[in-house]
């Protein structure tokens, strides 16, 4: 694809300016719909916006901002959150959590926003992990299931800002379709 790409709808003829589509895709992923705002593509690119960031909020404040944290290390290896980075930049404070966490420089101002819950012996022989889900009850899987559902959405958005709309291809006129030639032949026989 070339930097700047124009798409052809083929039944509208209505060129759709791609611009840049690796800058587009970036700024997708880093903010829900901007990569869409910056093609001119302003209705998609706010739906987009409104629609993914408000799926993730919602799980974000539904799970009480516990239910986004990044954590490689086992048993607590959270793949959650490869989905849940797709939002990207509301997303990314859990790795740097997690780093801090790893340094034992955790941010002070919110000990729990988006900090890994961490072991039961870095905590004194407490379960985190088990204390918010008793907290949050069936919340803290729902409120999950939200965030994850955000990022996978926002990864399509990011595909439709690098590669553009989808078309169908006009259909052949002149051929029948294969189950109403399949009906005339049965009614002769």
């Amino acid at each position: 694809m070339t930097e700047n790409a124009t798409v052809v709808d083929r039944h509208a003829l209505v060129p759709v300016q791609l611009k840049k589509p690796w800058l587009a895709a970036l700024l997708a992923w880093l903010w829900p719909g901007a990569g869409h705002i910056y093609q001119g593509r302003y209705a998609k690119g706010i739906l987009f916006m409104v629609c993914v960031l408000t799926t993730y909020f919602f799980g974000f404040a539904l799970g009480s901002g516990r239910v986004v944290y990044a954590s490689f290390k086992k048993p607590d290896f959270r793949y959650a959150y490869l989905c849940q980075v797709g939002v990207g930049i509301p997303a990314l404070p859990a790795l740097i959590q997690n780093h801090r966490q790893q340094n034992n420089r955790a941010l002070q101002r919110e000990p729990e926003f988006m900090m890994p819950p961490g072991s039961v012996e870095e905590h004194n022989g407490e379960d985190r992990l088990a204390q918010w889900h008793f907290e949050l009850k069936g919340y803290f899987e729902l409120a999950t299931l939200y965030t994850m559902v955000a990022g996978l959405l926002n990864i399509l958005a990011v595909y439709d800002a690098f590669a553009g709309p989808v078309f169908p291809l006009p259909e052949d006129k002149g051929k029948q379709p294969r189950s109403s030639k399949g009906k005339k032949q049965a009614a002769a026989e």
